[in-house]
């Protein structure tokens, strides 16, 4: 179960952007995923829950984007996208392609709520 490794590199790049004594304010960590990435959403977020537990980012929740596969075929410019991730073009029948989307694993944005200190 690779999500669990994953999930811990989302733990180590939330705690390096965030200083330590400020991540139990953290509420919620946006990913983008793309749908060719192989990662199982739920698997992800169990994963993180587990080893999350008992720390500073136990009640942060994951916020999951799905990205959908596309490809440009470089012969005739065409962008397009499949289910079965397969980039030959559906227009001319060219191989010659670009991913554009779809494979991404990104930590997009980490949400910090605000703790405002009475004087």
């Amino acid at each position: 179960m690779h999500e669990l490794s994953i999930a811990q590199n989302i733990v180590e790049i939330v705690s390096q952007s965030v200083p330590a004594n400020e991540l139990e304010n953290v509420t919620t960590i946006k990913l983008k995923i793309g749908e060719m990435a192989g990662v199982v959403s739920d698997s992800l977020e169990f994963g993180f829950m587990a080893i999350t537990s008992e720390t500073g980012l136990e009640n942060a929740k994951l916020q999951i984007e799905k990205v959908p596969f596309v490809f440009k075929c470089n012969e005739c410019g065409k962008k397009s996208g499949n289910e079965f991730g397969m980039t030959i073009c559906p227009l001319c029948g060219g191989s010659d392609t670009t991913i554009i989307s779809g494979m991404e694993i990104q930590v997009i944005e980490v949400e910090v709520r605000e703790i405002i200190e009475e004087t």
